[in-house]
């Protein structure tokens, strides 16, 4: 028996998990997925959850039932590579033959003093209902939202939206939505000032305060609360193990997503530095889910007998949600540049909540149909069978 284990449940770890599923149902290989719960994270709406809204209750188990995967809860604490080894809390060992590392990533709140001991993150539901909480108690506060990716642009707009008595103040080193084209920036810049989200750009914060960040120069700006989102980290099993890793932690991997220095490792989603012809793709659902894929059908290929095939992929767009009903969905290059054309409005609101129901129901299609094209990917296109 072949034995594969797959670290995190995430949207990567998940794909990977039922893609092999599917394609090894006649072969001797055992499919184990270690996840920290049973409950599968939507990544996509922890915002939504943080301002107030009840997230859906998906249930790993549920979806993993008749596909002969085995789900195995608890935390990842160690990796030995040479004995083919993984430590789940401390107490049971798991052995693999094929390694398939989606630890994913957290909210980076290492990178300024007293972000651990102050701020709120977005990691988890856990932390959104925490945060959820605290803003329901306030009235008439501000609230400083750290950090101008698309994170920090969806969670000052939906909690400006859904609790109005708070002053909502988004801090950035750059303008918000700096990578959109030029009309879906003027959307963005409209949507926030109309929901009345002060945005501060240019400023980088140098300290978490138990009620306020300090910004460089000097500034205090006081806060009842502090979001964190900026920035992520990956946990730091890969480098303890001894697999090569980047200067943020990332399992390096080759073009096929094996570990450089481990082959019977494979890194997919943002725990994976993983390099194309335009550079280093940032760790986002819509690249994490085709890495799933690619690794497990380069898993089965390798099984085979056949050669791997080199990963391929290219963004197709950047839906950002500005509350319920509004949204900016700009359309990229293969690079992640803008390209012409951009939703906004209604229309982009309702492709970007299709974007976020979809990975649920399409686990199980994946499984039932693995070779399908369900999680195709542009300029890496087609499952390789």
């Amino acid at each position: 028996m072949h034995e594969i284990v797959v670290l995190g449940a995430g949207y990567a770890g998940l794909t990977a998990a039922v893609s092999l599923a599917g394609r090894t149902g006649n072969k001797a290989v055992r499919v184990t997925v270690v996840s920290a719960s049973e409950r599968f994270t939507e990544r996509l709406r922890l915002h939504q959850v943080a301002s107030g809204q009840e997230p859906a209750d998906l249930r790993i188990p549920d979806l993993l039932r008749g596909t002969g995967i085995e789900l195995v809860t608890g935390w990842v604490t160690g990796i030995d590579p040479g004995a083919r080894t993984v430590r789940v809390d401390d107490e049971r060992i798991l052995r693999y033959d094929t390694l398939v590392y989606a630890l994913g990533s957290v909210s980076d709140t290492q990178a300024v003093p007293g972000a651990g001991d102050h701020a709120f993150t977005l990691d988890g539901p856990e932390e959104a209902t925490v945060l959820a909480k605290r803003l329901s108690s306030l009235d008439g506060a501000t609230i400083a939202v750290c950090g101008g990716g698309l994170t920090g642009i969806e969670a000052a707009a939906e909690i400006a939206e859904q609790r109005p008595g708070l002053d909502v103040v988004l801090l950035a080193r750059e303008e918000p939505g700096a990578a959109l084209g030029p009309g879906a920036r003027r959307h963005l810049d409209t949507a926030l000032q109309r929901l009345g989200v002060r945005v501060r750009a240019g400023v980088e914060v140098v300290k978490v305060l138990p009620h306020g960040v300090e910004l460089a120069g000097g500034e205090t700006v006081a806060a009842a609360v502090v979001l964190w989102v900026g920035g992520v980290r990956v946990a730091p099993l890969a480098a303890a193990a001894g697999l090569t890793v980047d200067d943020r932690g990332r399992i390096v991997t080759d073009a096929t997503l094996r570990s450089v220095s481990h082959p019977d490792v494979y890194a997919i989603g943002d725990a994976a530095a993983i390099r194309q012809r335009y550079g280093m793709i940032h760790g986002t659902c819509q690249s994490g889910m085709p890495t799933g894929v690619h690794a497990a059908a380069t898993i089965v290929r390798t099984l085979d007998g056949r050669a791997p095939r080199p990963f391929r992929f290219g963004y197709f767009h950047t839906p950002v949600s500005l509350g319920r009903g509004d949204a900016v969905v700009q359309f990229t290059r293969p690079d992640g540049s803008p390209g012409r054309m951009y939703l906004t409005g209604r229309r982009a609101a309702w492709y970007k909540e299709t974007v976020s129901a979809s990975p649920w129901p399409g686990f199980a299609r994946t499984y039932k149909l693995p070779a399908s094209g369900m999680f195709a990917w542009r300029r890496g296109g087609k499952y390789t069978r």
